[in-house]
């Protein structure tokens, strides 16, 4: 994590609670199985890694400034180049309208940070 886009340090978090969703009991609405499934959005993985991780990185109304540095960019490229990093993406029209980036680790996916248009 970085205090902001332009500090060149990095250093970790380490949260009292994280958020667990127990795979093997996750659970998709039928309402939102078919939003996803139909129009007017194409879910998409691995297809844009950069431009979700830089999308979350952007300024946002009420988040003018982000924890996603030069630094941390890098990183996560090289983890995506090894196979390490993924990008869930959300399309209209061939438009990225939301996404999100994580890591993976064993059978576990830490998501990192996400956005929407």
């Amino acid at each position: 994590m970085a205090e902001a886009h332009d500090d060149p340090r990095v250093f970790l978090v380490e949260p009292d609670q994280r958020g667990v969703i127990p795979l093997d009991r996750f659970h998709i609405p039928a309402r939102l199985r078919r939003t996803v499934r139909g129009e007017p959005f194409q879910v998409r993985v691995n297809t844009a890694f950069a431009a979700v991780l830089d999308a979350c990185a952007a300024p946002a109304p009420g988040r003018e400034d982000t924890w996603i540095n030069a630094p941390i960019r890098r990183l996560y490229v090289e983890l995506h180049q090894r196979g390490f990093a993924h990008s869930i993406e959300c399309w209209r029209d061939e438009t990225l309208v939301g996404g999100l980036y994580g890591v993976t680790l064993g059978g576990a996916f830490f998501g990192e940070s996400m956005f929407s248009r």
